[in-house]
């Protein structure tokens, strides 16, 4: 195979509301050694979307016909990309950036663990203005992942590579859990496959006060909670944890919170 055609059954998978500059910053990021190919959801911009000209790079666009949400924007995704016949959906969002060579080594991982639908990688968390704010270092292995899914974040979905087929045999992105659809998806995904974490940094997170997690933090939650009920093991501590976490979260302020957060994780200097 063409060292430039080593990515052929890859794509980038990127919803996008609006915010051309963010996503001009975020796909010039990729640094690979082989073409990058992009699949952009407008999800119903105004002004649209339109793709940068950016070397070693094929940006295709699908447009919403109205701003539907994250969830919508993500299933018609993936349909659009297994209607290609891509079989890997690199996830990544607005804001964020990938470290050089993400792609290759998560696609290499897949190759030779055919049993895992989802595999991410550590995250650096920074400020708008760039400034690191703390690491996020999941475990890496299928089981430790499985023992503690519901009661820490095991996954930054801007990180994930996952299994187009696999993604779609368990149902796809969905909305019943409205700001929780990358939890949701998880959780089905490793009721039959494995997922892991590759022990390395792949992406810089940009944490946007206005994002997901602090403008929808209430419905984000409450989303949480109803996953974590239906999936708890009685016999998993750690499952109890997690449901008295979310509690926490939904009576505690969101800008208290993050400060614990930032003191407890805070990146070394």
């Amino acid at each position: 195979m063409n060292a430039l055609d080593a990515l052929h059954d890859v794509a980038v998978l990127i919803p996008a509301f609006n915010g051309q500059p963010d996503l001009n910053r975020t796909l010039a990021s990729f640094d690979e050694s082989a073409t990058v190919r992009v699949l952009i959801v407008d999800d119903g911009s105004t002004p649209p979307i339109v793709a940068p000209a950016i070397d070693g790079m094929e940006i295709e666009i699908v447009r919403m016909a109205q701003n539907g949400g994250i969830e919508r924007a993500l299933q018609t995704g993936i349909d659009e990309l297994a209607k290609r016949g891509v079989r890997y959906a690199a996830r990544i969002d607005s804001g964020d950036l990938a470290t050089p060579g993400r792609l290759a080594k998560q696609r290499a991982f897949m190759e030779a663990h055919p049993n895992v639908a989802v595999v991410g990688m550590w995250t650096h968390v920074v400020s708008m203005q760039g400034a690191p704010l703390f690491d996020l270092t999941p475990p890496t292995e299928p089981a430790a992942i499985r023992r503690a899914m519901l009661a820490r974040s095991c996954f930054a979905h801007p990180s994930l590579m996952l299994r187009v087929d696999a993604v779609r045999e368990v149902g796809n992105y969905r909305a019943q859990y409205r700001a929780a659809e990358d939890f949701d998806l998880l959780l089905r995904l490793m009721e039959r496959y494995d997922g892991a974490n590759l022990p390395e940094f792949g992406l810089y997170y940009e944490l946007n006060d206005g994002g997901i997690s602090a403008s929808k933090r209430r419905r984000q939650v409450v989303s949480t909670l109803r996953l974590q009920w239906r999936y708890r093991r009685a016999a998993n501590l750690l499952d109890w944890i997690g449901l008295a976490k979310s509690l926490a979260h939904l009576l505690l302020p969101y800008s208290a919170l993050r400060g614990l957060k930032e003191k407890l994780l805070k990146s070394p200097t």
